[in-house]
This record gives structure tokens, sequence and C-alpha cells, in this order.
């Protein structure tokens, strides 16, 4: 577990204890800081500290601190069993942190998915001039007290899983030491530190790097920037500003890859063009042989291999390595991921997909392809998808969106209105042919129908294999 001496003897508060959340305050208690806790699901309460989910365990007017010496008897110390029980000298409760003086706090630690703009508590630390961060910050913090080692940080609207995930695998397969954490994996602070040459490489969402202040990166990565998460934003400029700050916390000496294929990024690439030869650029359309790479397919897996090819030459790994892990990388699940072969009908899981810009790819990668789109719409169009319906055979929409969509695409491709992903499968299955691509790219959030991505892609897995 990574830790920090610049933790101990500071109380934090921490709010959000889902893995990240979790992990934090395991880390924190680990390093002899003092942790008061919350979350709104009494089941995270419960699981961090027993016996407290459903109440407020601890509190005190005011000061929302207790003594080190004890803590108070209706919450005994305890850990869950992912991990230790606490040290002697470690104090944890959990509080509801909207009655407690944030000013007692040496900072408020948020899980990315606390909307910064909206949420009180933000506005509360603000007011009270207490600062706000993330697991990365502390990350960022612990990095003086780890064996030596390197940081990549990679981030972008699209293809930042498969991206990390990438390089994480060049490194391992060229013997290089290598940790994956960030947005994608384990929570950073959960796992062991690297020895002495290792590499840290870490999946930044916006969310991320808002709550991250001091991260200088060996190597920073920003993929493309196209509009999303936009209710977390005034608008789409404080968006890309955001992937931006990734490359203001950089020392000038320190590489920058920068992809400019979209005018936010070539932008960002210009504002850090002073930085000269330590900037590396992607121009779109980069001739590539991508053929001896068979879970490397399509042009925005082209962006995604140089990018990662970039990193790879920067930590000075050799070509002959950089080709071998290209070679054996098997993707991400839910990216791109090709879930079955039946009849010559090949099925793809592209459950990823959340929005136009990530969907388009996927249609641009295969001649002939059956596409099921929709779920909750991010927004009012299908654009970024339009220079490739000419591959699409037909749609098949779902969702809240399906209407919308369907709306939007009959003018271009034939359309059948599916509802549900279950029967979109079912009428694909009837139509497709041998050599076609049944595409599962929804160009559209999940939680209309599902939990998240992941279940979405899941249930897609499951009703092709039954068709079997």
């Amino acid at each position: 577990m990574i830790t920090s001496g610049a933790w101990t003897e500071k109380h934090y508060a921490v709010l959000g204890l889902a893995r990240s959340g979790a992990a934090t305050v395991r880390a924190l208690l680990a390093a002899g800081a003092r942790v008061t806790a919350w979350d709104s699901d009494e089941a995270r309460r419960d699981a961090i500290l027993p016996g407290t989910g459903r109440g407020t365990a601890g509190e005190a007017g005011g000061g929302g601190g207790f003594p080190r010496s004890a803590a108070p008897a209706e919450a005994p110390l305890h850990q869950p069993a992912a991990g230790p029980p606490p040290r002697a000298g470690e104090d944890l409760r959990v509080a509801d942190l909207a009655s407690l003086d944030l000013t007692a706090f040496d900072a408020l630690v948020v899980s990315p998915g606390v909307p910064l703009n909206t949420h009180p508590l933000a506005a509360a630390a603000r007011y009270a001039g207490v600062p706000i961060v993330g697991d990365i910050e502390l990350f960022a913090q612990a990095r003086a007290e780890l064996p030596p080692h390197k940081v990549v940080g990679i981030t972008g609207t699209n293809g930042k899983s498969t991206t990390t995930a990438l390089v994480h695998h060049l490194l391992e397969t060229a013997g290089v030491p290598a940790r994956m954490g960030g947005n994608i994996g384990l929570p950073i602070l959960a796992q062991a530190p690297l020895p002495a040459g290792g590499v840290y490489v870490l999946e930044l969402s916006s969310y991320q790097i808002d709550l991250t202040q001091t991260l200088d990166c060996d190597v920073a990565v920003l993929l493309n920037v196209t509009p999303d998460h936009l209710d977390r934003y005034a608008g789409f400029e404080d968006y890309a500003a955001s992937k931006a700050r990734l490359f203001a916390m950089q020392s000038p000496r320190h590489r920058a890859v920068i992809g400019t294929g979209d005018a936010a990024s070539a932008a960002i690439a210009r504002g850090f063009a002073h930085r000269g030869e330590t900037i590396t650029t992607i121009a779109p359309g980069t001739p590539l042989d991508q053929s001896r790479w068979p879970s490397l397919q399509g042009p925005h897996n082209a962006q995604n291999a140089l990018a990662a090819i970039a990193v790879a030459e920067a930590l000075g790994l050799d070509r002959a390595a950089i080709e071998a892990g290209l070679e054996t990388f098997n993707g991400l699940p839910h990216r791109m991921e090709r879930v079955a072969t039946l009849g010559g009908v090949t099925w793809i899981d592209d459950s990823k997909a959340t929005n136009p810009e990530s969907a388009a790819p996927a249609l641009a990668a295969f001649p002939r392809v059956h596409w099921i789109v929709g779920g909750r719409a991010k927004g009012d169009d299908l654009d970024a998808c339009a220079p490739h319906f000419g591959n699409v055979v037909r749609a098949y929409t779902i969702g809240e969106a399906g209407p919308r969509f369907a709306a939007l695409l009959r003018d271009h491709v034939p359309v059948a209105e599916a509802e549900t992903l279950e029967r979109a499968v079912r009428i694909a299955a009837g139509e497709a042919r041998r050599g076609e691509v049944v595409l599962l790219s929804p160009a559209a959030a999940s939680f209309d129908q599902f939990r998240d991505y992941e279940h979405r892609g899941t249930v897609f897995r499951a009703t092709v294999e039954a068709l079997a």
C-alpha cells in the first residue's frame, strides 16, 4: 500500500467510500493520519466502519475532531475485511461531513464522482479555505518517499483506457516493473510501491485532474478532446482546460504527447509549443501498419498505438520490445472486444463507446456493420458517426435514445427500433450474413437500462452466447 509520512498527524475528511475512497481511507490510516469519512450509501459506511451504516458515529458539534488517544466508544476502530485492522493510535470515524466544521480538517478528499460544481460540501470547503483533493494528488504527495520511479499520465475523452493498458503491457513485456491505476484497475493507493526503476501508468479523467495540483508526470499524454461531461463544466472550453492542466503541472523538461486530431487538442499543443523538443504531436491519419496487432484495429486504435509507442520510446524501450508488446496485447473488455464468431458473423462488444465520438471509430473499422445503438443520449445528434454511415447495413436502436436515434438515422440507413438490447441481438442474428459484423457501439450512456457500460456489455455477451 502506498502511504506517505506527509500525511502523518493530519486530519482528513473523506467524502465517498467506493473503491478509491475506501483505499484512500486505508492508506491515510496506515500513514498515521486521522480520518473522518462519509458516504450517502449506508452499506459503504458500514463496510468501512461496521456498526455505523445507519448512524453518524462519533459526531461532535463544531470542530469535527476528537482526541487521538481514543475514538468514541460507539465507533470502535475497525477496518473492513479487505484490509488490515488499524494499528494503535490510528483514528477513524464515520460522520456526516455536512454537519461538521470543515476548518478542522487539513483537506477534503473526494471521489472523482463527486460533482465539484454542484455539491454543497465542495462549496463549503472552498468557502472555508480547505483544499479539495483526490487520491491522485495524495499519490503525488507520496512520490518523494517512493523508490526512484517514473509516472505516465494519460487523459483524453476517448481511448485513454486502451492506451493506458497498452502502455502498461508494453512495459511488462519489456521486463520493466509497472503498476496501472487511476481511472482503471485497482486504486493507486491500494497498490504496493514499485521497486526502483518502476513506472506508474495512470489513466486520468478530467475529474481526477481537477482534484490534482502537484502531479509532475514524466510523460503526459492527451489523446483527444471532444464534448463530454459538460454537466460538470461551465462549457466545453472549461472541460478542455481541465485536460490541459495535466501539462501545466509538468516540469518543462518532461515529455508531453498530444494528439492533434481535433481543434481543442491542437490548441493545447500550440499553447505548450514553447517547450520545443519535449512535445511529441500525433497528427490524424499518420500511416501505420496495424496488420500484426489483432487487438488494435481501426483508426482510433492507430492513434492509441502511436501514443503508446511515443510513451514507450520516451521511457527508453527499444523498437523490438515495443513491437513484441503490440503484437501480444489482448485489448480490454467492452472496447472493440470480439465476443464470438457464429456462422461467419463476428460479434463485437464496444459498450464503452458512450458518446458518438467514441462510436465513430468502431463504425470506421468494419466495412459491413449491423449497428446496435442507443441508451441514454449525451447529446442531440450522431454527427460524429455520419462519415461512416456507408458501412452500416442496418441500425438497431435501443433505450431512451432509440426513437431519437431512429429518426436521425432513417434517411441514411435501414433502421429497426428494437427497444431492448436482447431484441436487437435476436433481430441482428437473423439478418447478418457471413463476413459481416454485429457491433454494439451504443454512442450513449447505459444508465437507462443497465447499471453501467460493463453491465451492458456483459448482457450483450450473454445474449450472443445464448444464440449458440
